[in-house]
């Protein structure tokens, strides 16, 4: 796997992003020379052609982006890739027609876009196909075996058979419910049956619920000094998920790994980045405002503005701002979590939710230091101590500032149970682990697609 911005990118999405860029700027650029021919130099030189190129490559890898071509595991059937392809393609006619309409001279040349948008077509439905038959090919997956027998193990198993991106086989695994005796055992006899010139297998995963009495270290050395990967099951995981597993993690993971390193000068760094996005969204933001203010005004009856104690950094409690979306008496019964579909929440109230609008007024926060633009979302203390008792390192999440946005959000979505809570702490717990200015800016990019989408809100 590929590492940018701390995030673990499959080095199957990486060639397939850059073989998708070469065919769209190949598809243009074929069909300028097609067109033009012997004029096809002055026109990418002199009239900006290559640029007005490199600018279609770059709506159509965005495009491809917005409809998760790039993001398999999103996508439940194969068929669905070639529409969403369809869509992309349908939707860059749309956009490159609107633009050659209002500006003629964005176009490249007389029937240019067309023939290109043509190649375009043919080219990537072919590419899709030659690449879903390639990576299908047992010489470009990496065999592995899955040591372990209990929970941790079949969620290896499971992850890495519905994450086909990963290109990695599963050809062994021990799923019997042995005793501890007996496990290192039947552990030491299956890795017994891959020594030799050839192993068979080319990584094996640590899997192990308790390492004491039953990790067989010789066999594992042997295949080690043979060219076979070893890696802790942990490691895989947050790779391939974004994500820290509570289930498994311990002090020492903290202790002696890398990473949950808070410096002065990186907060510094985030700190003047969130205040000139939070100043910027909100001088874009001015014109609209009394639009907003008019529809929360007639939703129904009650204050503008909604205010709300979370716990920010440190565990100290701060005042949240956002529009009211539900009902002034909401909470009359007491504080709870929001549910899908809730029935508080006003018609008005769940469009700006679905499109983020009830948070625009957090910029203010931001601003003022209660909040980061990026981090974890600040939660409310009458479920903080609670919380505390019932997730480990829950407040790991208070030693840095909470975020408008935050990994979780653009990973995962909103939590309205334990379980889902939870979940949430092991993506927060992976930003504060890889917590770096890139990956605030890869974040806020992917904040615009989750607000585009509509995803994650309640």
């Amino acid at each position: 796997m590929i590492r940018l911005f701390n995030v673990y990118y499959p080095t199957r999405t990486i060639v397939l992003l850059l073989c998708e860029t070469l065919i769209v700027s190949g598809s243009f650029l074929l069909a300028t020379a097609m067109m033009l021919g012997p004029d096809t130099y002055l026109v990418l030189n002199y009239e900006y052609g290559a640029l007005k190129i490199a600018g279609l490559t770059v709506l159509t890898l965005l495009c491809s982006y917005y409809f998760d071509l790039y993001e398999p595991q999103r996508i439940s059937a194969r068929w669905e890739i070639y529409f969403r392809l369809l869509l992309v393609l349908g939707l860059l006619s749309f956009l490159l027609s609107a633009v050659i309409y209002f500006f003629p001279g964005a176009d490249i040349a007389h029937y240019v876009l067309l023939l290109g948008l043509i190649f375009l077509t043919l080219s990537l439905v072919a590419w899709r196909s030659a690449y879903e038959w390639i990576i299908g090919r047992k010489m470009f997956r990496e065999r592995v075996y899955v040591l372990g027998a209990g929970e941790r193990a079949r969620t290896v198993v499971e992850l890495l058979q519905t994450r086909k991106d990963a290109g990695m086989e599963v050809v062994g695994s021990d799923s019997r419910s042995l005793d501890k005796a007996e496990r290192k055992e039947a552990f030491t006899t299956a890795l017994e049956a891959f020594h030799g010139p050839d192993p068979g297998i080319d990584r094996v995963i640590i899997a192990l619920e308790d390492r004491r009495g039953e990790l067989p270290l010789r066999e594992l050395l042997k295949l080690r000094f043979n060219g076979v990967v070893i890696e802790e099951a942990g490691t895989l995981l947050e790779r391939l998920t974004g994500k820290l597993y509570l289930d498994g993690l311990r002090p020492s993971s903290f202790i002696y790994g890398e990473g949950f390193r808070v410096r002065p000068s990186q907060q510094i760094a985030r700190r003047i980045v969130s205040t000139l996005t939070a100043a910027t969204g909100l001088l874009l933001f001015l014109p609209f405002f009394p639009f907003v203010v008019l529809m929360v005004r007639l939703s129904s009856p009650g204050p503008i503005f909604f205010r709300q104690t979370r716990v920010g950094l440190g565990g100290r409690n701060f005042t949240v701002y956002k529009f009211r979306s539900m009902g002034t008496d909401a909470e009359a019964a007491g504080a709870k979590w929001a549910t899908k579909n809730d029935p508080r929440v006003t018609h008005v109230g769940m469009f700006m939710r679905k499109t983020r609008l009830d948070e625009v007024p957090q910029l203010w926060n931001v601003l003022r230091g209660d909040m980061g633009f990026v981090g974890p979302r600040p939660e409310r203390p009458e479920f903080v101590p609670w919380l505390s008792e019932q997730i480990p390192y829950f407040d790991l999440r208070h030693m840095i500032r909470p975020g408008l946005t935050g990994w979780a959000q653009v990973r995962y979505g909103y939590g309205s149970t334990l379980a889902e809570t939870r979940e949430k702490l092991e993506y927060d717990l992976y930003y504060i682990k890889h917590m770096s200015l890139g990956l605030d800016l890869l974040i806020m990019f992917e904040t615009v697609k989750t607000i585009l989408r509509r995803r994650g809100a309640q």
